[in-house]
C-alpha cells in the first residue's frame, strides 16, 4: 500500500494502477479529497494483470477504479464518478454553476498534449537526440495550455486553497514535467518565466490530498532510466 493511503475499508474501493502514472494520480487525489479509503493495486510495468484485462477489456489500460467490484475506466471519468458518488463538503466540479463546470471540462480536453511527458514511450524518456528538441518544444507549448487553464483555476476567492477538477487534471502531470526539465535541461515552470503558474504548482503539490502521492522527481528519474 502506498505511503499516505488509508487502510482498506478497502475491498470496497480499489484502484488498479502504478505510482508513477499521472492518470492514476488523478484518481488517488480525488479519492483523498473525498476522504475515501482505498487500496492501490500496483500493476507491473510491461505486464497486464488478469484483473486489469477483465476490468478494462477494451483499452486494457490503467487506471481502473473498482467500486464494490464494479469497474470504471478512464482517469477523468473516474474523477467525475468519485465527485458524484461521494458527496460534499469537498466538491471537485462546481455543483451550482453548470457553465463553470463546462469550462473546466473544456480545459481538461487539452490533457493529451502531455502524453509525451507522461508516456514511457516518449521521445525524451527514450533519449532519442534527433527528436528530443521537438518533444521539448511540444512540452513548452503545453505550458501555454497550463497558463490558460490556471487562469480559470485562479478565479477562485483569495485565500481559497482548495483544489478541484481542473487542478487535478493538470496538476497530476507536474512530477513528470519537472522530471523532463531535469532530463532536457529546460525550464517549463520556472518562477521567473511563469510566476503565477509556478506558485499554483507549489500550492497544488503541497495540498494534503496531493503531497503523499506526488512522485518524487529523483525517483521518477531512476524509473525513467530503467525504461531507456
Amino acid at each position: 500500500m502506498q505511503s499516505g493511503e488509508k487502510p482498506a475499508a478497502a475491498a470496497e474501493v480499489r484502484v488498479l494502477g502504478s505510482w508513477a502514472s499521472p492518470f492514476v494520480m488523478r484518481v488517488m487525489v480525488a479519492l483523498r479529497l473525498k476522504g475515501v479509503e482505498y487500496e492501490l493495486l500496483q500493476e507491473t510495468m510491461g505486464k497486464k494483470s488478469e484483473l486489469l484485462l477483465a476490468s478494462n477489456p477494451v483499452h486494457k489500460k490503467i487506471p481502473v477504479l473498482l467500486h464494490r467490484g464494479k469497474p470504471i475506466s478512464e482517469s477523468l471519468v473516474i474523477v467525475q464518478y468519485v465527485d458524484e458518488v461521494w458527496p460534499p463538503p469537498a466538491s471537485i466540479l462546481p455543483r451550482d454553476d453548470p457553465y463553470a463546470a463546462a469550462i473546466h471540462r473544456f480545459w481538461d480536453s487539452f490533457h493529451s498534449c502531455f502524453d509525451a511527458v507522461s508516456s514511457k514511450d516518449s521521445d525524451i524518456e527514450r533519449n532519442r537526440p534527433r527528436r528530443q528538441g521537438r518533444s521539448v518544444r511540444r512540452n513548452d507549448n503545453c505550458s501555454a495550455v497550463f497558463r490558460g487553464g490556471i487562469r480559470r483555476v485562479q478565479q477562485r476567492e483569495v485565500g481559497d486553497d482548495s483544489i478541484g477538477y481542473l487542478d487535478i487534471a493538470l496538476g497530476s502531470h507536474l512530477g513528470w514535467i519537472r522530471a523532463v526539465e531535469r532530463i532536457a535541461g529546460v525550464e517549463l515552470l520556472g518562477g521567473a518565466k511563469v510566476p503565477n503558474l509556478a506558485a499554483w504548482a507549489d500550492r497544488f503539490c503541497g495540498h494534503p490530498a496531493v503531497v503523499d502521492v506526488m512522485p518524487d522527481v529523483d525517483i521518477l528519474l531512476e524509473f525513467t532510466a530503467k525504461l531507456i
